[in-house]
């Protein structure tokens, strides 16, 4: 069987990507039935939904499900994130949702929610409370079932788009992996950043002295392309508030990066950032910056806005969010000590 050449679960993009070329003796055969023989999780409704999306191309085309497999022809498929085994009951979880229609689910998470199960939290995710809405009337028992398309980290906040049907699931997974998803963070990080705006690109994969975190290779063998465009929205002195724009979503891909050069996200205690890095030794200032940490608990990113074309009426649509509260608090007290303290750029 074909293993995925691209990415799955290991980013915050859920779909796989499989890229193969046909054997020089090859006989004719269906495409989808030629995909299934050679993809061992695929089941017949994913490839023909992939197909119905037009993720399916061979030699650089979009073909059709009864295209016939030649002798040497260039495949490449993109399938949407294949349904999770464990099974996923509804609970009732406030959540607050920005847009829905019959195709899409545009949610605004708050920080501490995990969006699916696995790794110890198979209850309470953001999952199971869609399943929970999706089951209400005018739905009931033929109530339509949340497909992921991506992920942010738990403690991250903002805009998180999800399907609600699996030719929506598959359209916008081929998005995703086109790049041609609009995704834009803020993030307060530690240090005065020498540019007002610029690019960090480094390959993303697991830390081999401690998986629950990654890290930045030179090797493209150890790790997946990664690319954050970033600018300064304000700067606080021994903090930067910054927008990032996302071309790849790694794992951890904004929190892995700007520690890769030097600015970690305030208080992200797996990426060094639960640290005073930057500052004085004063006191003060100490406790000034323990109660920052008080005020955001978490890693101080959001997930501020996302743009993409709607799975069937091709619109482009954008959504935005505002800070979550303990994001403002923290922004406000940094503003204000600034203003105050004035301290030099270290």
């Amino acid at each position: 069987m074909i293993e995925p050449e691209g990415i799955s679960e290991e980013s915050g993009e859920l779909y796989e990507h499989f890229r193969f070329i046909a054997d020089k003796g090859q006989s004719p055969l269906r495409i989808d039935k030629y995909v299934m023989a050679k993809i061992g999780n695929a089941s017949r409704n994913r490839i023909q939904n992939a197909a119905r999306a037009g993720n399916i191309l061979v030699n650089g085309t979009v073909v059709k499900p009864s295209y016939k497999v030649r002798p040497c022809d260039l495949i490449t498929i993109v399938l949407a994130y294949p349904p999770r085994d464990t099974e996923i009951y509804p609970e009732n979880i406030p959540i607050n949702i920005v847009f829905e229609d019959d195709d899409i689910i545009v949610v605004n998470k708050v920080p501490g929610m995990v969006v699916h199960p696995g790794h110890g939290n198979f209850t309470g995710t953001l999952q199971h409370a869609l399943l929970y809405h999706l089951q209400q009337e005018p739905h009931g028992e033929e109530a339509p079932k949340p497909f992921l398309v991506h992920r942010i980290d738990k403690d991250t906040s903002g805009i998180l788009l999800v399907a609600k049907n699996e030719l929506a699931q598959s359209k916008l997974a081929k998005q995703f992996f086109d790049h041609t998803i609009d995704r834009k963070y803020v993030a307060l990080v530690w240090g005065n950043l020498a540019e007002e705006q610029g690019t960090i690109t480094g390959n993303v994969g697991r830390d081999p002295r401690n998986r629950l975190i990654h890290t930045v290779y030179d090797d493209d063998e150890k790790g997946r392309h990664a690319v954050t465009h970033y600018r300064v929205l304000e700067r606080f002195g021994y903090v930067t508030l910054v927008e990032c724009r996302l071309e790849t979503g790694r794992t951890h891909q904004i929190r892995v990066h700007f520690r890769h050069i030097g600015h970690p996200l305030f208080n992200d205690e797996l990426y060094g950032g639960s640290e005073i890095l930057k500052g004085t030794t004063f006191t003060k200032y100490r406790q000034f910056v323990q109660n920052c940490f008080k005020l955001i608990p978490r890693q101080a990113l959001h997930a501020q806005s996302l743009g993409f074309r709607h799975p069937s009426t091709g619109a482009y649509l954008q959504f935005d969010s505002e800070y979550p509260d303990d994001f403002q608090s923290v922004i406000a007290k940094w503003r204000n000590y600034s203003l105050h303290q004035n301290p030099e750029a270290p």
